[in-house]
């Protein structure tokens, strides 16, 4: 299995801490990364994925919610504080709306409910590495969507509202630019998991889009509750007010 130091991994290898006292979903998960060309660093508890996480910097996170030691939590949220940004998949064996709801306000990209196919995990992680090691050449001309008060820079990966730069997670910024990128177009919240997430309603949870809207509209929106720029269409989904 791949490991090691930072160090000794070439700039193009996703680097994925995978985080489960479950040995066969650990290793299980951290098997097929590993075949898919992933530099693979497991945990079995909260605090060794903590120190994992401050020395490696990964580029994707995946997070049991029940652990030994400091909780699934913790570790999300030492994840999310890191400057690299990582993408942030959360697996449990709850079901429970709750948990759902608070992992996804605390930042995670993802949410899977055990069992699920490993399969689709790795199948997640190359979506994003494929979208990570896209080339200039791969990239739309345009270098910013501008409107009234808000510039989506996406060179810098960026939000501005009102020149003001605004946090966004991964996700969050896919999601918005591209609702940004065909304004007045209504795109389910199936459309969306499968543009955004490159995923779909019997994997994930059309909830994972609900949520990721609100949390844009809180970065960006002055009036939450009265949203400006992404607006719900009863009965369809959501669309970009441009």
């Amino acid at each position: 299995m791949t490991s090691g130091g930072v160090a000794t991994i070439g700039r193009t290898t996703t680097r994925v801490v995978v985080v489960d006292d479950d040995d066969d979903v650990r290793e299980t998960i951290a098997w097929r990364l590993d075949q898919a060309g992933c530099a693979v660093f497991p945990a079995s508890d909260g605090d060794e994925a903590i120190e994992l996480i401050g020395s490696t910097y990964p580029d994707v996170v995946v997070i049991d919610l029940v652990l030994p030691g400091s909780s699934g939590l913790d570790v999300l949220r030492a994840a999310r504080a890191l400057e690299t940004d990582p993408i942030i998949i959360v697996v449990s064996g709850r079901s429970d709306e709750t948990d759902r709801i608070v992992a996804l306000e605390m930042g995670a990209d993802d949410f899977v409910v055990k069992p699920f196919s490993p399969r689709e995990l790795v199948a997640r992680v190359n979506s994003f590495q494929r979208r990570r090691l896209a080339t200039a050449a791969d990239a739309p001309t345009d270098s910013a969507l501008s409107f009234d008060g808000l510039l989506i820079d996406l060179d810098r990966r960026e939000a501005l509202v009102r020149g003001r730069s605004v946090r966004l997670t991964v996700r969050e910024f896919e999601l918005l630019v591209f609702l940004a990128r065909s304004p007045g177009r209504v795109y389910s919240r199936e459309e969306l998991l499968r543009e955004v997430w490159e995923s779909n309603s019997e994997w994930q949870d059309g909830a994972t889009v609900t949520e990721h809207v609100r949390r844009l509209r809180l970065k960006l929106e002055d009036d939450p509750g009265k949203p400006r720029w992404i607006l719900n269409v009863r009965g369809h989904g959501y669309v970009f007010e441009a």
